[in-house]
């Protein structure tokens, strides 16, 4: 059995191309947040800021985004059912119940 079909499995998707979709999603999702860094840390002027300054707005302003890109992206890419319950699974460990 390999890798791909072992996350097949676990994920319970239907098709090694469905794995393939979700690890482009989660690639593309890192890349868009990645992106969206800069302007984000420019808009607030955190290029100079102390690193826990930092820290505390991208765990306030890039995590939720990334969470938000995810799911857009999944939707985008048609595994709707996949992202939205590994949110809820991911967000639960947060103490947040959906």
């Amino acid at each position: 059995m390999t890798w791909v079909n072992k996350l097949q499995k676990r994920w319970g998707l239907n098709s090694t191309l469905d794995v393939w979709v979700v690890l482009f999603i989660f690639s593309i999702t890192g890349s868009s947040t990645v992106f969206i860094r800069k302007p984000v840390f420019h808009f607030f002027e955190l290029e100079q800021s102390a690193f826990w300054i930092k820290t505390l707005v991208y765990i306030a302003v890039i995590f939720p985004s990334y969470q938000i890109m995810f799911l857009f992206w999944g939707f985008v890419l048609r595994q709707w059912d996949f992202v939205w319950s590994f949110e809820k699974k991911i967000l639960s460990r947060f103490g947040i119940k959906l």
